[in-house]
């Protein structure tokens, strides 16, 4: 059996402040006898949903740091907002800068600064939308497009040699999984 702490702050209390006693736990299940079973439930659920939320904090964090890294090799002056957006135009584009705003969930003039700064580099290109001449779209370069490729075949080729130890199985869930939670998140924001 494993000591674990109960979910709370760093200093073993709970968010409210209080001490968490210590449970011991065994192959990720509680062994600490608890309360009836309905209650036990919904203790469950609270600490599957904190410790959720505590991952998913972990791995923004961790998305953040990694998309500056990122950035910086599809250019040395790009930061990690415009690794994002890169993405975007090549998965998504041609788009209108508005769409990216919506989509990125940034804000109208940070988006203005990204774009004028990737076609300036030549990583995108600025045309007139063909459904209205007056208003331009945005598509990723050739150029933008072959160091992109490049950057994101390096990446697969990491998550591949950091989960060589997990079966393909798990992969294809934890995907399909994010996928779900993707597609969830971006309905409620419409």
């Amino acid at each position: 059996m494993t000591p674990s702490a109960a979910p709370g702050g760093d200093d073993g209390s709970a968010p409210n402040g209080n001490a968490v006693p210590f449970r011991h736990v065994e192959d990720g299940v509680s062994t600490t006898p608890g309360p009836g079973p309905e209650k036990a439930d919904v203790e469950n659920s609270h600490e599957a949903y904190v410790r959720l939320e505590r991952e998913v904090a972990l791995l923004l964090r961790r998305s953040r740091i990694v998309s500056g890294r990122l950035g910086g090799e599809l250019h040395r002056d790009l930061d990690g907002a415009s690794y994002g957006l890169m993405i975007l135009l090549d998965d998504a584009g041609p788009l209108r800068a508005s769409e990216l705003v919506v989509r990125l969930g940034l804000d109208k003039s940070t988006v203005s600064r990204q774009v004028a700064a990737l076609v300036d580099l030549g990583m995108v290109d600025r045309v007139a939308d063909p459904a209205d001449g007056r208003a331009q779209v945005l598509t990723i370069s050739a150029e933008g497009h072959r160091r992109l490729s490049e950057v994101r075949e390096t990446r697969r080729a990491r998550w591949q040699a950091n989960l060589a130890d997990w079966p393909t199985s798990d992969v294809a869930t934890l995907a399909t999984l994010l996928n779900r939670l993707n597609q969830q998140g971006e309905a409620r924001e419409d």
